[in-house]
């Protein structure tokens, strides 16, 4: 895409009391935000640089900026483009799989690894487990039409999932579940952000110290817990939306469960 090309206000980069990489985050950012639609190439450093007068030092920190937020995306080799809209991270008991063939998208999965080992004192502790048993780890990432979206690390109940292994784990393991009567049926979620560490961020093809959101999901079926899951989701494809009301809170104990971290 030439900078010819590129829509933008009549806006100018000006020397003042605003640091210029500063102005042209703006400028960049309404283009993004009301002009561009999602996936569009924006132009190069270069072409920026002289669109706008400015160093190419200038442009790369207003973009970086805006890689941060969220609003941008580099692809190795290609460019940067405008980030697709962030999916709504669903609050309910839905496998990955059937969540994005809801949204038309065909999910694939890979298996990272399965272990059996000790796990922390706090998932064993939510998943009643005595001390120094073990459980079963599974680790997976879980990508979207090709794109890498999460990564799960799992523990699961050895006696209560005893033939995890013995499934295809690249399918649903929901579904699979429930073929063998072991359906999940509550939960308690814990949200946070988070920054991706270096082995994330690789499998996410993201860089070390992007935004991420983190669930830790403690499942259980008919009052007894089942998986202890903690899934890192990337921040530029994701939001949360939650309805609130002015209802007194659950008197239940998310604590109580291992909802907490």
């Amino acid at each position: 895409m030439s900078a010819a090309a590129f829509p933008s206000r009549p806006d100018r980069v000006v020397d003042g009391p605003t640091p210029k990489h500063a102005q042209l985050r703006e400028i960049l950012r309404h283009a993004v935000e009301r002009e561009l639609p999602p996936g569009s190439p924006i132009p190069s450093e270069r072409e920026l640089a002289e669109r706008y007068q400015v160093s190419r030092l200038t442009v790369r920190s207003a973009i970086g900026k805006l890689v941060e937020e969220g609003l941008l995306s580099r692809v190795r080799g290609k460019g940067t483009f405008t980030a697709s809209r962030r999916m709504e991270l669903q609050l309910y008991l839905m496998s990955f799989t059937d969540d994005m063939r809801r949204r038309g998208l065909e999910p694939t999965t890979e298996v990272l690894g399965t272990t059996t080992e000790v796990p922390p004192a706090a998932t064993a502790n939510a998943l009643g487990l005595a001390e120094g048993a073990t459980a079963l780890r599974l680790k997976r990432l879980r990508r979207a039409d090709g794109i890498p979206l999460a990564v799960e690390r799992g523990w699961y109940h050895p006696v209560k999932v005893a033939g995890l292994f013995e499934l295809d784990l690249t399918r649903s393991l929901y579904a699979q579940l429930a073929e063998q009567d072991i359906r999940l049926d509550h939960a308690w979620q814990t949200v946070w952000a988070e920054s991706a560490d270096k082995e994330t961020a690789r499998l996410l093809g993201i860089r070390t110290g992007s935004p991420l959101l983190v669930f830790r999901r403690v499942s259980s079926m008919a009052g007894a817990p089942v998986e202890d899951m903690t899934s890192w989701y990337r921040g530029d494809h994701y939001q949360v939306t939650m309805q609130l009301d002015r209802s007194s809170p659950d008197s239940g104990n998310p604590a109580k469960h291992g909802g907490t971290r």
